[in-house]
This record gives structure tokens, C-alpha cells and sequence, in this order.
């Protein structure tokens, strides 16, 4: 990873530092590592841009054609857009994806039953119940998904990211990583650090302008 800083001796303009990390522990959505010599300030930006900036897919929009439980349409929006999408790969600016479900009780509908227009973008996890019908329910609907940010609404969020440091030892940062599953922590990791990149780079551009 590099951070990005202030040249020494007042030069204008950016230089990289190449930093040190130490995998602590990983699997699929969680990873716990050591950051060395860093700054407090540099170990938030990651923290925070990972939180906030990195895009995932998520449902925003459902159109109801027929929903006769005793949920309203509102609710059950909200909660199809909190299920997490698949979101690796490359996908293009403005990119959405359809998503159907048509489903009759009496049963628990439950997420593997969202049918997606794109394989490659679909519920992560397919046990998320999303609503109980009763005798006579009945729900059909479409939903699109789009990429979008945590900045924007928590249901972008690719996932927690926490980290500490020991007392007297302010250069040294101990992350952990969890990914909700759109992304794998390492991905969420990157896309942090490339975005923390294009700022520094669109911040030194606009000083040599000034």
C-alpha cells in the first residue's frame, strides 16, 4: 500500500511511501491486519473511504404490482434494499440490474427467490427472509439495482471497518475488515486505497494550479 504526503524540505507536489502490512488473519468476509508505520490521519482515511466510498450494488427502486400481505409496500422496499448483491467484477457507470419476484402463500419468501437479470449480480446470500404470506398472499414486483455509495445510503455500504492502535505506539494500526459479502475485504481494502490515491492526486493537481 502507499500513502501519499507533503514532500520533505517544502518541494512541491506528493511522494510515496511505500507502507508495510501484516496479515493477521483472514477468511471469506473478514480480514485483521497490521498497518506499520502510518499515520492516525492516513489510517482514517481508509477507514472511513472504505466505509463510505467504495460502490456496491443495491436495490433502489421497486415498482408493486400485486401485494396483498399485511406488509406495507414501503417496508418491504426497504428491506429488499438492505439484502446484499454481488458486486465484484467491472460494471459500467449507470449500470442497473432487474430484479423480479412473484411468489403466493402460505410460505416465508425468502431471497433466493429474487430472480436477477445479470448472473453475475445477485443476493449474496439466499436465505434472508424478506416476508411471511398467509393463506390468500400473493406479492410480484420488480426492483432495479444500481451501484451506489455509503455516502449516500447505508444500504451501499460494502461493509465495517474498525482499527486501534497500542498506547505510545501511534505508527503501528491493527484493522479488521468485515465485508457484508458484496465484496471480499481485500477488494473493499484496494478500492479504498485506490480512491484515497485519486484524491491525493486531484488535490495535487489543483495546488499547481493555485
Amino acid at each position: 500500500m502507499q500513502q501519499k504526503g507533503l514532500a520533505v524540505g517544502g518541494e512541491e507536489g506528493f511522494k510515496v511511501v511505500c507502507l508495510k502490512i501484516e496479515i493477521l488473519h483472514s477468511k471469506e468476509n473478514e480480514l485483521e491486519f497490521v498497518l506499520k508505520d502510518a499515520t492516525v490521519a492516513f489510517a482514517n482515511a481508509i477507514r472511513r473511504i472504505g466505509m463510505s466510498q467504495v460502490p456496491v450494488f443495491a436495490i433502489d427502486t421497486v415498482t408493486f404490482y400485486e401485494n396483498t400481505s399485511s406488509i406495507f409496500d414501503e417496508y418491504i422496499a426497504n428491506r429488499l434494499g438492505l439484502i446484499p448483491l454481488t458486486s465484484e467484477g467491472k460494471h459500467r457507470e449507470g449500470e442497473e440490474v432487474l430484479f423480479t419476484l412473484d411468489s403466493a402463500g402460505p410460505k416465508v419468501v425468502y431471497s433466493k427467490e429474487l430472480k436477477s437479470s445479470n448472473p453475475k449480480v445477485k443476493c449474496v446470500y439466499d436465505t434472508i427472509p424478506i416476508i411471511k404470506l398467509g393463506e390468500e398472499g400473493r406479492i410480484r414486483l420488480e426492483a432495479k439495482a444500481r451501484m451506489g455509495m455509503g455516502v449516500e445510503h447505508a444500504k451501499f455500504q460494502a461493509g465495517l471497518i474498525s482499527y486501534g492502535y497500542e498506547k505510545g505506539d501511534e505508527r503501528n494500526f491493527k484493522f479488521r475488515v468485515e465485508s457484508f459479502g458484496q465484496l471480499s475485504p481485500k477488494t473493499i481494502l484496494m478500492k479504498a486505497a485506490e480512491k484515497l490515491m485519486e484524491k491525493c492526486e486531484e488535490l495535487d493537481t489543483q495546488l499547481k494550479e493555485v
